[in-house]
């Protein structure tokens, strides 16, 4: 969300600008009375008045898009974090209610459990992810780095990905360049390295289409620099969507994001997070139906 800090700051701006602007448009027209006999000077005038009328609108108005775009933004991230608080939350009240109302066989009860279970990972999740966005626009860098080695990391995400989507068909790989016998150390914070990957993992599995295929890689970028990539084979990602794809808030429009939930916040952690640790993120695809592929870079630790 926007602070209110900045939002203030903007409104206090573009009020000044459009002092000026009133300002210099009556000095113009004194101007034009007290010294219409001097012409070369009332040219100059309207010269320079005419130049910084033009720019004080260019900037009012990037202003004021900028302004529209930050609360179209917000609107659109309180829908969708209200969505996703409250379709779990009343799942698991009415199967809560079920089993308070019906006598229910223990087969259907640990289903109903299983559920709920579910249910509760998907708010806790939403929760997560919030309070990281928040975290990881706090500050520009890690304050206390540890050694933190990606292949753990990786395999974890994965694990976790397979049990969470329930995908235990191979549909997950894993595929390294770096001998096993390496370690892969970068120094940081290994939560938000974590979050970072699994994210990826996740959208990538989200994004795909009814058959999972998602590729997780893991390489060397030069000797200083390593770099895990996920490829999936969904529904690809246009060229002019691939502009705005780590923007905070921002969500792939629909259909291609049809009946994926979300908050429009993880593509953007993982940008922070690459950030905090003196990487980058990107992403590129072949268009629409083409699938996608992200990576997330970082340096290694120095020996």
């Amino acid at each position: 969300m926007v602070p209110t800090g900045t939002r203030k700051r903007s409104v206090i701006l573009v009020s000044l600008l459009g002092a000026v602007l009133i300002t210099v448009t009556i000095a113009l027209n004194i101007s034009w009375i007290v010294v219409n006999w001097q012409t070369w000077l009332l040219l100059l005038v309207g010269i320079v008045s005419f130049a910084v009328l033009i720019v004080g609108l260019a900037l009012n108005t990037g202003f004021l898009i900028r302004e529209i775009r930050r609360s179209e933004q917000h609107d659109a991230f309180i829908h969708a974090v209200t969505h996703e608080l409250k379709t779990p939350l009343a799942s698991i009240g009415l199967y809560l209610q079920t089993l308070r109302q019906r006598d229910v066989d223990r087969p259907k009860q640990h289903e109903f459990i299983d559920i709920m279970r579910a249910d509760a990972d998907r708010l806790q999740s939403t929760i997560d992810q919030i309070l990281l966005a928040g975290k990881t626009s706090a500050t520009r860098r890690v304050v206390k780095p540890t050694d933190v080695d990606i292949r753990d990391v990786v395999t974890e995400c994965l694990q976790l990905a397979g049990q969470r989507h329930h995908l235990v068909n191979g549909e997950l790989r894993f595929f390294s360049q770096v001998p096993d016998t390496e370690e892969i150390i970068v120094p940081g914070d290994r939560e938000e390295i974590l979050a970072a990957v699994s994210n990826l993992i996740d959208n990538a599995i989200k994004y795909s289409r009814q058959e999972v295929s998602v590729e997780v890689g893991l390489a060397r970028l030069g000797a200083r620099r390593v770099v895990v990539s996920v490829r999936d084979r969904g529904v690809g990602i246009t060229r002019d969507e691939l502009k705005h794809i780590f923007r905070r808030f921002y969500r792939i429009p629909e259909p291609l994001s049809a009946r994926v939930h979300g908050t429009g916040l993880g593509l953007s952690i993982v940008n922070a997070v690459a950030r905090r640790h003196r990487g980058r993120a990107d992403a590129t695809s072949g268009g629409a139906g083409k699938g996608s592929t992200f990576t997330l870079e970082m340096p290694l630790k120095r020996s």
